[in-house]
Parts: structure tokens; C-alpha cells; sequence
């Protein structure tokens, strides 16, 4: 089976989009999808990008994802709490969740918990209401993301999201060729099943 790596934040606006369309679509495509968290914030100050501060652009990010996630029939409350996440620890928690195997139930919930009803990832509210429904115990969890493993694999997806030239989230690579936001999710799969019009030519 094909794959195509899914590299997002947990705080990433436009994530949201393609966290609930990505695997109903990837089936669809016969692709495989490796849910692959990392720091967007690291490689943004790298490339000098600097979302929080330019407020005209964040106010239409919200709008756009309003009117995309009404395109695709995905439900849409109001903005969510942003930024948010501030210790990195819902990010470090995939850490945890990918190496165990339950990334995708953790990503669609906690995206879910933040868009739809209002929470803030990242904190002790939010994981005591999207883990134990995964059969995960909070405490121990929280343990394993402050440990050295999951820091050092954040900082290790964060290193292989920079080799492939990723500076946003969400991004999408197959093959060593990298597609960058939700509207490029269509066209990484066309790539990942060769269908891609210029791998024609």
C-alpha cells in the first residue's frame, strides 16, 4: 500500500481540516496515512514566521476555515482557544500515543475536544476528557510525555519535518515531495497513487 506522511501541530488552525478528512479520504485512495506530530512553532521561528503577531491574517485564517469546513461538511462552532497548548504537552502526548500505537484516536478527539467544545489543549482538563475513552490512564500518560522519550521524539519529528523542507502545518509528504496546507491534501494523495499530472509527463 502507498503512503503519505501527515505532519501537524496540535494548535495548528488548518490541521483541524485535514485531521478529520485525512483518514476517510486516505482509505478511499488505498493510501496509508503515519500520523506524525511535531513543533510547527520551531521551524515558523526558523523562517522568520510569525502568525501571532499579525492580526489581520489570523482573523481571516479563522473565517477561511469557517468557510472551508462548511465545503467539506465538517462542523464548525466558533474559533477555538488560541494559541493554546503553551507547554507543548498534547504535542508531547502524541509523542507517547504514536510510539503506543493510538495517535489517530488521541489527534481526532483532542482536535474535536478544541474545536467543537471549546477546550484548550494541553492541560489537565483536556486530557482528563479525551484519554480515558482511549482506555488511557491520565497520570500515567502525562508521566511518559514529561520523560525524556517524548521530548526527544518531538524533537526528532520536528528535525524530520525541517529535512523535508516543512515551515507550516498541516504538510503532507510522499516520496520526498512535500505538499503544504489542507488544500494540498487532495493533491499529496493523487501523488502518493501516481496520478498526479505532472508525474505523467
Amino acid at each position: 500500500m502507498k503512503q503519505l506522511d501527515f505532519f501537524y501541530f496540535f494548535g495548528s488552525g488548518y490541521s483541524y481540516l485535514s485531521v478529520m478528512r485525512i483518514a476517510d479520504m486516505a482509505k478511499q485512495a488505498c493510501v496509508a496515512v503515519r500520523w506524525r506530530p511535531f513543533n510547527v512553532r520551531t521551524v515558523m521561528a526558523e523562517n522568520n514566521i510569525a502568525l501571532r503577531i499579525q492580526a489581520a491574517k489570523v482573523k481571516y485564517m479563522w473565517r477561511d476555515v469557517e468557510r472551508r469546513a462548511a465545503m467539506h461538511g465538517l462542523p464548525y462552532v466558533r474559533a477555538p482557544i488560541w494559541p493554546t497548548d503553551p507547554d507543548l504537552l498534547a504535542n508531547r502526548v502524541a509523542m507517547v500515543a504514536a510510539e503506543e500505537g493510538w495517535c489517530e484516536s488521541y489527534t481526532v478527539a483532542s482536535f474535536k475536544a478544541w474545536y467543537l467544545e471549546g477546550m484548550a489543549l494541553g492541560n489537565r482538563g483536556h486530557l482528563e476528557h479525551v484519554l480515558p475513552p482511549l482506555g488511557q490512564d491520565v497520570d500515567s500518560v502525562i508521566a511518559k510525555a514529561d520523560g525524556p522519550g517524548a521530548h526527544d521524539r518531538l524533537k526528532a519529528e520536528t528535525d524530520a519535518a525541517r529535512k523535508y523542507g516543512i515551515f507550516g502545518s498541516p504538510a503532507f509528504v510522499v516520496h520526498e515531495e512535500m505538499f503544504w496546507g489542507d488544500d494540498r491534501l487532495e493533491e499529496a494523495l493523487a501523488w502518493a497513487v501516481n496520478s498526479h499530472k505532472l508525474q505523467a509527463s
